[in-house]
């Protein structure tokens, strides 16, 4: 599967069932999502297989045998996408944007800062 897929494509409902395959990191049989997607969300058996069957056609998620299904897209990639996708979106690609934002809105706590200093210095060794 392409490493760069289009996370645009993936809606919240189909992420749901990603995420419950990152989760198992291994196949599932079609009962177990089954199981712990009614008893997360309420949702119906027909739901399910109707998303488990978009996200296939997307080549998000594969079935390695019959009626167990695996996520074809890792966790860390989708995430990586997403994160460009969305500062693209909403901070033209400036993720100094984005934690400007974050600041502004007080949503950072000082052990954030903390943190996020120590992670910069030790990217820039001459910081």
């Amino acid at each position: 599967m392409n490493h760069d897929h289009d996370t645009d494509s993936i809606q919240d409902a189909e992420l749901a069932i990603l995420q419950v395959l990152w989760e198992a990191e291994e196949p599932l049989p079609l009962s177990r999502i089954l199981e712990i997607l009614r008893a997360r969300r309420g949702w119906a058996d027909s739901t399910v297989k109707t998303l488990l069957r978009r996200l296939q056609q997307k080549g998000a998620v594969t079935l390695p045998r019959r009626g167990v299904y695996a996520a074809a897209i890792r966790r860390e990639h989708y995430q990586v996408a997403a994160n460009r996708s969305f500062l693209e979106k909403l901070y033209q690609g400036s993720a100094k944007s984005l934690v400007a934002s974050l600041v502004h809105e007080g949503r950072l706590t000082a052990e954030d800062i903390q943190e996020l200093t120590a992670l910069f210095r030790k990217e820039d060794p001459d910081a």
